[in-house]
């Protein structure tokens, strides 16, 4: 055998090799999901779901509870790291927020968190320097506990419900507040007043109180009519547009 043909035998040889190297690069397809939010990254494909990225420009964004009929249950490290938002609501289906998910969103000052949350990870909210309002809907869950989920973070308050665990003096180095606010429909502040329909809400001292209004329970659109400090656990709330409608319901909710 010639040494022209002796090459031409061993580069065949070597080509089945290089075939089994080139394939594993292959890379899988991604699975995007898209609602009036933005974009959504998430795995696997069915079965409980796992976001690990997001992409939007909505200033108050609400995390999905279930993508194609599956529960959202956890949200990856540093899913949505980074992102404009100022306000996002986490829904009751997420078990589990991994580490750095919200880091460096310094837009971010309100956060809702569900009643399914059972852990947080490290450095969860690093570097969230606008975020002043952690609202926990359920029993607040064990953090990491080396005062990493609010590193960077400076004027965090953690606000727990009435009848809810974990509510202590501190949560991760950070106060918690008892959330209670309260519309008073009784006394002489409650009911119609010169061009207005006001009432009193009661609760903790400083609670900041946003009082919506929709005219349609069976359809119900609230809007935004007034924001609220209860500087001394006490403020009136007055709506001069009440007139305007037939009728009108008020709730109340976190900034």
């Amino acid at each position: 055998m010639n040494a022209r043909a002796l090459k031409i035998l061993r580069a065949a040889k070597l080509l089945p090799l290089l075939l089994l190297l080139v394939l594993p690069a292959v890379a899988q397809a991604k699975n995007f999901y898209t609602n009036s939010f933005g974009i959504w990254t998430y795995s696997p494909s069915t079965g409980p779901i796992t976001i690990s990225a997001y992409s939007g420009s909505v200033s108050a964004v609400t995390i999905p509870s279930q993508i194609n009929g599956f529960p959202v249950t956890s949200l990856s490290l540093a899913a949505l790291a980074g992102s404009g938002m100022t306000s996002v609501t986490i829904p009751d289906s997420v078990i589990s927020i991994g580490g750095n998910v919200f880091s460096s969103c310094s837009s971010l000052t309100s956060v809702t968190i569900g009643a399914g949350v059972t852990g947080i990870g490290g450095s969860t909210f690093s570097f969230c320097t606008s975020l002043t309002g952690v609202y926990f809907q359920g029993n607040s869950p064990t953090p990491t506990n080396d005062s990493t989920v609010f590193s960077g973070d400076t004027n965090v308050v953690v606000y727990y419900l009435p009848g809810t665990t974990g509510g202590g003096a501190m949560f991760d180095g950070f106060p918690t507040e008892l959330w209670n606010p309260q519309a008073q429909t009784s006394g002489a502040s409650f009911g119609v007043r010169t061009n207005r329909f006001g009432f009193n809400i009661t609760g903790t001292s400083n609670l900041v109180i946003v009082v919506e209004a929709c005219t349609n329970l069976a359809n119900q659109t609230w809007t935004s009519v007034g924001t609220n400090t209860l500087t001394t656990g006490s403020a009136y709330f007055s709506d001069p547009q009440w007139t305007n409608y037939p009728s009108r319901y008020y709730r109340l909710r976190s900034p």
